[in-house]
């Protein structure tokens, strides 16, 4: 396993050499950080759909906890994050808020977000799913997670936000 992530990690830095490329990525991963992208849609949402606004409160919290989580399990993990300059001379494209990397706290923020979010409104399901998986690549384009640490996180974001699936949409907690 640790091979093929060194593999396809590799590969998808190798992406971020052509510019525009790593222009993108960099951009998805500073709006990603600490959640920002999916913390920001959410109030939003919450500002503009009025019926709905208690939902997408819910659903912000629950993405908030899906990043809170993954943070909490990185800390007991402690993986460090890879060192792509290390084997190829190309090193990352972004710095990071800090130095482990499992699992990804973008990547589980974004499938949180997709899952509760998506649910909301037509719109959301369509434009969420994309944003969010280019976001979860992004981190790999930069070259600060392994594959494994973003099917992780996202693994984590998605299972979080399906348990509270009943909750955002406004029932009552069991």
């Amino acid at each position: 396993m640790d091979d093929m992530d060194r593999r396809l990690l590799s590969a998808l830095r190798d992406c971020g050499t052509d510019r525009r490329v790593a222009a993108v990525a960099r951009a998805l991963s500073w709006s990603g950080e600490h959640g920002a992208l999916w913390l920001g849609a959410g109030l939003l949402g919450a500002a503009v759909d009025r019926e709905r606004r208690g939902a997408w409160l819910r659903g912000t919290a629950l993405t908030a906890a899906a990043h809170v989580a993954s943070m909490g399990i990185k800390r007991v993990v402690r993986r460090p994050r890879p060192r792509p300059g290390a084997e190829s001379g190309v090193g990352p494209l972004v710095r990071t808020a800090g130095r482990h990397s499992f699992p990804s706290s973008h990547a589980a923020s974004a499938a949180a977000a997709t899952v509760a979010f998506g649910a909301l409104r037509p719109a959301g399901a369509l434009l969420v799913p994309p944003l969010a998986a280019a976001m979860c690549v992004s981190r790999m384009v930069v070259g600060v997670h392994y594959p494994s640490d973003v099917a992780a996180g996202a693994a984590l974001g998605a299972v979080a936000a399906r348990l509270g699936a009943h909750w955002v949409a406004g029932g009552a907690r069991r």
